[in-house]
């Protein structure tokens, strides 16, 4: 009985997990790139500066390139969401 108990409470807490994955936005707000209360994509911003956009466009060009092979629509999202950065600080340049 307690192998079945220890199973069961392992089972459960692998589903538990994966449908914490599953809420988390892995496109717009990915857990991964906001730590300490910094988002990855502002630090980049302040580094490179005029070169912002540079890095933009290049995330575009790689989530199009590799979305047949790796994430499919969650890779077309991804350049979808680095399109939009980028027609953004395109609009803040003319302001």
């Amino acid at each position: 009985m307690g192998m079945y108990r220890e199973a069961i409470r392992k089972r459960y807490k692998e589903v538990r997990m994966e449908m914490k994955k599953q809420k988390e936005d892995m496109v717009n707000n990915p857990p991964h790139y906001n730590k300490s209360g910094i988002e990855c994509i502002e630090a980049i911003k302040a580094m490179t500066d005029k070169g912002f956009q540079y890095y933009l466009q290049g995330n575009i060009m790689k989530y199009l390139w590799r979305y047949r092979y790796k994430n499919g629509v969650e890779d077309l999202e991804k350049a979808q969401w680095y399109l939009s950065e980028l027609i953004d600080e395109l609009k803040d340049d003319k302001d």
